[in-house]
């Protein structure tokens, strides 16, 4: 039996673990992600749900007291929530904000107008990632269908060669980049420095984008010949405006959280001096919070006043903003306890233990466990919080670089074949309407390049930074 008890679950840091104990604490992490998993797939059960039925068996086949393994999942969740809840708000009124001012249309439509041809793709990588900064993937698919379908249809282009890249785009920018739900969760778990994580991020994302995007689109394009689908296309939002905001306006609102962020990181490296004034100064604007705040409160005057928005009109975007984000800040707060009762239960230590004596690279390591969940479960987001928590022991020592790259592999990991247990494979599949085999030749096929090339760019930075 291992060693678990009241006192090592409310330790600072558990006592060395026996083998059998290892044995005892692996059987529960697979246990518990079994259970995850299957009341995912079979049961269809809600991840909330399930991350917290799965949480309580962990505990229970772990040995640890019940009472203590339901302490950790709440301390786990209220921490989670408390790290990542209100810039996820956030991000959600800025995507709203962007969405119904027409703003996101504004900007397409400037875009495409100066692209046609071959360079169309490339047109619409670049959107989609523009777009896809400030807003959840399946918002980011719903807002681009029209396009990608209105594209593919005037210009007679090949649906793939469309809207692979804008597919590309969105989900780069989902698994690799904050303020991403995934990419947050990872930083906090993992006490990654954002900014550094935020630069690495893009470093890795322009050459994954871009091969996984307008050059896997052309070989897509060959796999599935298939036209635009002849059918009614969804409503634009700015189709109800009388006007909207301008290009240059919209794409600074949406980049300034990006640029706050990125000049922190610059000052901290050519500072490095935490009682610095400038220094000082920077750490505050270019703090996520104050960042995403400071996007949110110029976006109102940049898109909504623009668009001729009422201060009415402008409260209930950001209610409606609001609405939709519920669900998905349940389960990465459920997600955060899953991983506190894995610490808690002394797994993060087990791993510890057990990848010392292996050969494999600790960055090689999170994002196979990252693939692993993610097969399993078909959700990026558990994928990321399941996986950020079981490697999080292994940034202890790493340098400020390395831990941003940790989570930049648990990231690219996350996003490894769509299949049949993900949501935004359906999504893909009914909007493009494709059947299932050419979905997989397309979509899983697309999800997969960005998972390898992303991994193998975080494995080649670290032998270089």
């Amino acid at each position: 039996m291992t060693r678990l008890s009241v006192e090592m679950l409310a330790a600072d840091a558990p006592p060395p673990i026996t083998s059998a104990g290892h044995a005892q604490l692996g059987i529960a992490v697979l246990a518990g992600i079994a259970v995850i998993v299957l009341l995912i797939t079979k049961f269809k059960l809600h991840a909330f749900l399930s991350l917290t039925i799965g949480s309580l068996v962990l505990g229970a086949v772990a040995g640890a007291p019940l009472d203590k393994a339901i302490t950790s999942f709440t301390a786990g969740l209220g921490s989670t929530v408390a790290g990542v809840g209100v810039l996820i708000a956030l991000g959600a009124i800025l995507g709203k904000l962007l969405a119904d001012s027409g703003g996101a249309d504004q900007v397409v439509d400037t875009i495409l107008a100066k692209a046609g041809g071959r360079a169309m793709p490339w047109a619409m990588v670049l959107i989609a990632s523009v777009i896809g900064l400030p807003l959840f993937f399946e918002v980011g698919i719903v807002l681009l269908i029209p396009v990608v379908l209105m594209v593919a249809k005037r210009g007679n282009y090949s649906l793939m060669r469309i809207g692979i890249p804008a597919l590309a785009g969105l989900s780069v920018m989902h698994g690799l980049i904050p303020p991403h739900p995934g990419p947050l969760v990872a930083i906090d778990a993992v006490k990654a420095n954002l900014g550094v994580t935020l630069a690495l991020g893009i470093l890795v994302a322009v050459p994954t984008v871009i091969i996984a995007g307008p050059l896997f689109s052309k070989v897509a394009a060959r796999w599935v010949d298939v036209p635009a689908p002849d059918r009614m296309l969804p409503q634009r939002a700015s189709d109800d405006l009388e006007r909207r905001p301008g290009f240059g306006a919209t794409l600074a609102t949406v980049l300034l959280p990006v640029v706050l962020m990125l000049a922190k990181a610059l000052v901290d490296i050519v500072f490095d001096d935490p009682a610095n004034m400038t220094q000082r100064v920077f750490d505050v604007i270019g703090s996520p919070l104050i960042a995403l705040l400071a996007a949110v409160i110029v976006g109102i005057f940049t898109l909504g006043r623009p668009a001729g928005f009422t201060k009415e009109r402008i409260t209930s975007t950001v209610e409606k903003g609001l609405m939709p984000i519920a669900g998905i800040l349940l389960i990465v707060g459920a997600g955060g306890g899953f991983k506190q009762t894995l610490i808690d239960c002394g797994v993060g230590q087990m791993i510890l233990d057990i990848s010392k004596d292996w050969s494999i690279p600790a960055l090689l390591l999170a994002w196979l466990i990252a693939v692993a969940i993610r097969l399993a479960t078909g959700s990026a987001t558990v994928a990321t919080v399941s996986a950020a928590g079981l490697v999080a022991p292994l940034a202890a020592d790493m340098s400020t670089t390395h831990a941003a790259l940790l989570v930049l592999a648990v990231g690219a990991g996350s996003l490894f074949f769509s299949h049949v247990n993900d949501a935004g494979f359906w999504l893909v599949k009914e909007y493009f309407g494709l059947n299932v085999g050419q979905t997989i030749k397309t979509w899983s096929v697309m999800e997969t390049i960005i998972s390898v090339v992303a991994g193998g760019l975080v494995l080649l930075l670290s032998l270089i930074i």
